[in-house]
């Protein structure tokens, strides 16, 4: 959302969250590593690991969808399209493959596109419709601009109403959150890629994960593993918030020590926007 609309670019936004976003996935990774349940301890034997692979032709299905989101910032700095086109253009091959290595096999007629389209969660786009209306209904009424007024009286550091706003989203989705920054504060408060936006983008993405109930993501994990909210909340919310909170200092460390990646990136053709 903050890309479509403008707050922040790609290539800013790849120099600046690369290094937090790396902290933030290594820390808890690491700390996970030290529990004996992955250390190896009541590990599944070999047999069921092997059982539970990924088929050869699921694995090429699973790398052209990621390499087709991958491909949408692409798609809009060449063609100048919006990103939902290049969406599209990914669901057509994606389309066009799952057509083609089932074709004749009528047992897996429910792994193409069409069928996988049947399945989509109406209620949950309707609920995010009525979300971002509402959202924009307070927009309209000038609420949200008097709670930026609020908050930039009452906590004038912009890091810590990043950092609340990722906290928040491990309660109520990103979603509506990002549309209510992005109400609350236009470019002129804080223009293109500045500290604000990076970090609201940040905090937003991965603060979700701190509880399972603050993502999409992690209401669909929850029905297909079967896990529930306090299991969640036990084993990964500490792992989680350490992860977020690390990747927040790391990002604050490399702002205040001017840390950059080489500025050879800006050379990549669909990075630089060119």
């Amino acid at each position: 959302m903050l890309w479509i609309h403008g707050q922040i670019s790609t290539l800013q936004t790849i120099k600046g969250l690369i290094i937090p976003s790396l902290v933030s996935l290594t820390v808890p990774l690491a700390l996970m590593s030290l529990t004996s349940e992955v250390n190896g301890k009541g590990q599944d034997s070999p047999n069921i690991l092997a059982s539970q692979q990924m088929a050869p032709r699921g694995q090429l299905v699973f790398c052209v969808g990621i390499g087709a989101l991958v491909f949408v910032p692409v798609f809009k700095a060449l063609t100048g399209l919006p990103p939902f086109m290049g969406m599209l253009f990914g669901l057509g091959v994606l389309w066009i493959l799952t057509d083609a290595i089932h074709y004749g096999e009528s047992e897996r007629q429910k792994l193409k596109v069409p069928q996988a389209l049947s399945r989509i969660d109406t209620q949950g786009a309707l609920f995010f419709l009525g979300i971002l209306l509402s959202v924009s209904c307070l927009e309209s009424a000038g609420l949200l601009r008097e709670l930026a007024n609020y908050l930039d009286a009452h906590i004038p550091s912009v890091e810590l109403i990043a950092s609340a706003i990722g906290v928040v989203s491990a309660i109520i989705d990103n979603v509506p959150l990002v549309a209510a920054t992005m109400g609350m504060y236009d470019l002129t408060s804080f223009p293109q890629d500045s500290e604000f936006w990076q970090l609201v983008a940040y905090c937003a993405g991965t603060g979700g994960s701190m509880l399972v109930i603050g993502s999409a993501a992690g209401v669909a994990y929850m029905g297909m593993e079967k896990i529930d909210f306090f299991w969640y909340f036990r084993k990964v919310s500490g792992f989680a918030f350490a992860g977020y909170a690390a990747g927040i200092a790391a990002y604050l460390a490399v702002n205040n020590l001017h840390i950059s990646l080489p500025s050879t990136l800006a050379q990549v053709p669909f990075l630089s926007g060119s």
